[in-house]
């Protein structure tokens, strides 16, 4: 494949799957006008994220074996249309409770632009060229969480927070003409011959079973949860407890996604210097020991933006090198159900993310230590699952018993 080939497809992968994110990452600066607006506290207004990020997570199980059984095409075409009725609804919503549902419908809208992508990515390539393309993807992809905050501000600036859903539409349906006019079915009709909703019970059951699958899908999840518990509680640290504008928020948090998304460049050279597993290892245990320094000083009393914005920009570039490289790890032996296996992996990943954000926020309190607290809890799991999962001496004599 050629390299403008190459990125042409990632670029239409990475648009697809950051309209989901998109929808995360521009409402956050809006979280404190939310609650204001609708009268709601900062437990119902963490909900509406909740709810989000758990039907973006169980929606997943139904596109990836649905992708398997009739072609990538048709489920994007149904999932981005469903975010898009359910964005307006987000925008016309009167009550928290209203809200919060129609963000658990419009994740299971998004869920489509989740699942399979990644499964396009394991239809064209494996190994090192996987890792690149899917690293390429992460590039496109950072378009969402450098920019979104930034639009997000100027669009409540001028539209209040309603306006944050009415622009998520539109960008629903760049996303569907995107769809129609480019991208190319992956999965031909022959590929589907074998894909029935029984062969998909059947392959999650094989995926269930894969401890090497599961360790792996569980990596990344961990080290994600310190993602979404810093998405879910950073505009209230930040805004409300060290008093920055919506503006200097969005470009705080941008700076630190930049990290993740310029990191995840390198690991197509070093997957192919070092190896993808070794690449790993070491990226999950930098990290962890990076989030256990930060917990270390928030723990002691320290109080200093400047300490949590420095290393977690060091904590997000180690990010980047472990969670696209473990989703290729995942679906590398697993080509025939791609999809399938994708899906689960995403729903296991956003559900522990949710189940990660939700446990934090019974302890929030606008202060940075309960947020610190469940991202350096995350990264250290991570460490420990890596070792569990990656450890040749272990691997070796699971395969010799």
């Amino acid at each position: 494949m050629t390299s403008s080939r190459f990125f042409k497809i990632a670029l239409v992968l990475g648009l697809l799957s950051a309209i989901g994110p998109f929808a995360i990452d521009m409402y956050l600066p809006a979280l404190p006008e939310i609650g204001s607006s609708l009268q709601a506290g900062i437990g119902p207004v963490q909900m509406s994220l909740t709810a989000f990020f758990i039907s973006l997570g169980v929606g997943q199980l139904l596109y990836g074996p649905v992708s398997d059984m009739v072609g990538r095409k048709p489920p994007l075409y149904f999932g981005l249309g469903l975010f898009a009725l359910a964005s307006i609804g987000c925008a016309l919503a009167t009550s928290i409770e209203m809200l919060i549902a129609l963000r658990f419908v419009q994740g299971l809208g998004a869920a489509a632009g989740m699942a399979i992508p990644r499964a396009v990515v394991r239809d064209l390539h494996t190994g090192n060229d996987a890792a690149r393309l899917m690293s390429l993807l992460m590039l496109v992809f950072s378009v969402s969480p450098i920019l979104a905050p930034l639009a997000g501000s100027a669009v409540i600036a001028f539209t209040g927070w309603r306006g944050v859903f009415w622009a998520v539409t539109l960008a629903a349906a760049i996303g569907l003409a995107t769809i129609a006019s480019v991208l190319k079915e992956t999965r031909p009709p022959e590929q589907r011959v074998e894909s029935s909703l029984g062969s998909a019970l059947a392959a999650y059951g094989v995926l269930l079973r894969d401890t090497h699958y599961l360790g792996l899908v569980f990596i990344g999840a961990f080290a994600m949860a310190g993602f979404f518990t810093y998405l879910a509680n950073s505009s209230f640290v930040m805004i409300d407890h060290y008093g920055l504008s919506p503006v200097m928020y969005s470009i705080a948090f941008g700076v630190n996604a930049a990290a993740f998304f310029a990191a995840a460049q390198l690991n197509g050279p070093l997957c192919e210097r070092f190896g993808i597993e070794r690449v790993v290892k070491t990226s999950v245990c930098a990290c962890g020991a990076v989030m256990l320094a930060m917990f270390a000083y928030f723990a002691s009393g320290g109080d200093r933006l400047a300490v949590l914005i420095v290393l977690y920009f060091i904590a997000s570039g180690l990010m980047g090198l472990v969670i696209p490289t473990t989703s290729v790890l995942a679906l590398e032996k697993h080509g025939a159900i791609a999809g399938t296996a994708s899906a689960l992996l995403g729903t296991l990943q956003m559900l522990t993310g949710a189940v990660v954000m939700a446990v934090v926020g019974l302890f929030t309190d606008g202060r940075p230590l309960p947020m610190v607290t469940g991202m350096a809890g995350g990264a250290l799991i991570a460490v420990v699952l890596t070792w569990l999962t990656l450890d040749g001496r272990r691997q070796a004599a699971c395969q010799a018993g």
